[in-house]
């Protein structure tokens, strides 16, 4: 056996293990769940939240995002331990990596990020990426055409967040490297066309999983009813127009946008240096970058609507609401891979055996950010063996029906607030959606429900915007090639006035509820206080090619 099939071999077998005892690993997890929720002395307590807190605020000092999530698992095992140094081991390694690694849905989502690295790795190498940098050149002119283009391409791919990520960056970042965009300023494109546009798509991953959560299947009706009231979705899209149409800044990015101008892309070292991609100019065409990408859209589509029973007699929406997001995604881009590799060698852009050996280079590409959403997973577990989930419910239960004019706001921010200490917006709207309709059933006709599970939904998606242990955050990171904690640090800014904008449009919408007046008027004022709140703080560029 010669050493590149060891090192293929050396790959597939790890992988082929963890399938193998993933099924073992979620029993034991469970167990250990109970076990904690027992006899943790810190369980629902306000001390589950503290392991997220430390891990971020690290992060945010010491600029240094491995460590930092170490570090808060490691608190939270301890807690969850009642500090015996055994089971802190246990926790931090068994009940924490290990489990995280072995989840089945998490195992699809790793092996999708390999497949879609693998991919844009067969791109780079067919010279797809460079004919549509030189066709970008012919027809991209300035820097907000660059900015533009990727946010329409960021609407256009709405069916999961983690695939806009990785799609957006691979496409864009030879456009927007060209007309001297930082890395930074790309990351946040990247993010606020992610999840923002996906929470208010009914065809999308996250429709499906809202679905989800609600009882009777009226999950997708009540997703679509919500979609005006989704302030912070809706406010980052109008937020994020503003400043690319009007070319301001403020905070942290306008000295990245600066140094970009000067040249300097990533206002320090590039992360990803070691994986930089070497493109052959002289060949492609712009067809061997698009159509692998179309190929790919519509393989994880059909993937989807199949895990979703589409062609066992399910109709497409019903196929979508029930569908599996880790293993459709997975499925399309296994497909997806396989038609590029046929694709490829068939226009003789290179052998077989050059296109197989992108696969392992599409994985060292996706390490960075594998590692970082493993640590993130396991942090995530520890903070629910700690019951965080159930402490964050009984406050939102205790105070649910003693505040019916301000709850839309309160709902927002406690959304907020768990999601970003947790790094999960879905776990986030699972665990706040069922307690707004229980407290107030959508099917009663109550308006004020309606709005309350939109503010789940937003709250949920601004703390995964804010949090730096955020899947989308840090997806959109290694879509950009952009340092993590740079893209966190200059993204909050942004993120936090959107959200107290979106804060003001619930409180607004929330007395207009209560007053039996439309709700959704509160919208045209929000969307006109965000424009007004940007241009008063941002400060235009010094950008003569605009």
């Amino acid at each position: 056996m010669n050493r590149s099939a060891k090192k293929r071999l050396a790959l597939v077998l790890p992988a082929g293990l963890l399938l193998a005892l993933a099924p073992a690993m979620n029993v034991l997890a469970e167990d250990a769940a109970q076990e904690i929720a027992k006899s943790s002395h810190f369980y629902n307590t306000f001390w589950a939240l503290i392991p997220s807190f430390v891990a971020i605020i690290l992060a945010l000092i010491t600029r240094e995002v491995y460590s930092s999530l170490f570090i808060g698992i490691t608190v939270g095992a301890v807690l969850a331990a009642n500090g015996n140094f055994e089971k802190t081991l246990g926790n931090i390694f068994t009940n924490g990596i290990v489990a995280s690694v072995s989840d089945p849905y998490n195992v699809g989502i790793l092996v999708f990020l390999i497949m879609l690295g693998s991919i844009v790795s067969l791109m780079n190498k067919a010279g797809g990426s460079a004919a549509f940098g030189r066709w970008a050149d012919d027809h991209i002119k300035t820097r907000r055409g660059a900015q533009l283009s990727t946010i329409l391409l960021g609407i256009l791919i709405f069916i999961d967040d983690y695939f806009n990520c990785l799609t957006v960056g691979s496409v864009m970042r030879p456009v927007t490297d060209r007309h001297k965009i930082s890395r930074a300023k790309l990351a946040y494109l990247i993010d606020a066309t992610a999840a923002p546009v996906c929470i208010i798509a009914p065809i999308s991953s996250w429709a499906a999983a809202v679905s989800g959560f609600v009882p009777d299947g009226s999950g997708l009706a009540l997703f679509i009813r919500t979609i005006p009231y989704n302030f912070y979705a809706l406010l980052t899209i109008v937020m994020m127009l503003t400043i690319t149409i009007k070319n301001v800044d403020y905070g942290p990015m306008m000295k990245f946008e600066k140094n970009a101008k000067a040249g300097d892309l990533f206002s320090g070292a590039n992360p990803y240096a070691n994986e930089a991609d070497t493109v052959p100019e002289g060949k492609g065409k712009v067809i061997d970058l698009i159509l692998p990408v179309i190929v790919l859209v519509v393989c994880c589509v059909i993937g989807m609507i199949y895990t979703g029973g589409f062609f066992s007699g399910a109709n497409f929406i019903d196929a979508f609401s029930n569908s599996d997001a880790s293993v459709g995604l997975m499925l399309g881009s296994a497909f997806g891979l396989l038609f590029a590799i046929i694709y490829y060698v068939a226009r003789r852009s290179f052998s077989f055996k050059e296109a197989v050996g992108c696969v392992p280079e599409g994985f060292k590409a996706m390490v960075p950010a594998i590692m970082i959403l493993i640590f993130a997973w396991s942090l995530k577990n520890m903070t629910s063996y700690l019951g965080a989930d159930v402490y964050v419910a009984g406050i939102i239960q205790g105070s649910a029906k003693g505040l019916q004019m301000f709850l839309p706001a309160v709902i927002f921010l406690i959304g907020c607030v768990l999601s970003f200490a947790t790094g999960t917006s879905w776990g986030t709207f699972g665990i706040l959606i069922p307690i707004v309709l229980q407290a107030f059933p959508w099917s009663d006709g109550n308006p004020i429900s309606i709005v309350c599970v939109a503010a789940c939904m937003a709250g949920a998606v601004c703390g995964d915007h804010c949090s730096p242990i955020s899947d989308t955050t840090i997806m959109s990171s290694a879509g950009a090639q952009c340092e993590h904690v740079n893209h966190v640090s200059t993204q909050l800014p942004y993120a936090l006035t959107c959200a107290c904008v979106s804060a003001l449009g619930y409180l607004l919408a929330g007395i207009l509820a209560v007053n039996h007046i439309p709700a959704v008027t509160a919208l045209p004022f929000a969307v006109l206080l965000m424009i007004i709140v940007v241009l008063v703080l941002g400060k235009k560029t010094d950008d003569a090619a605009a």
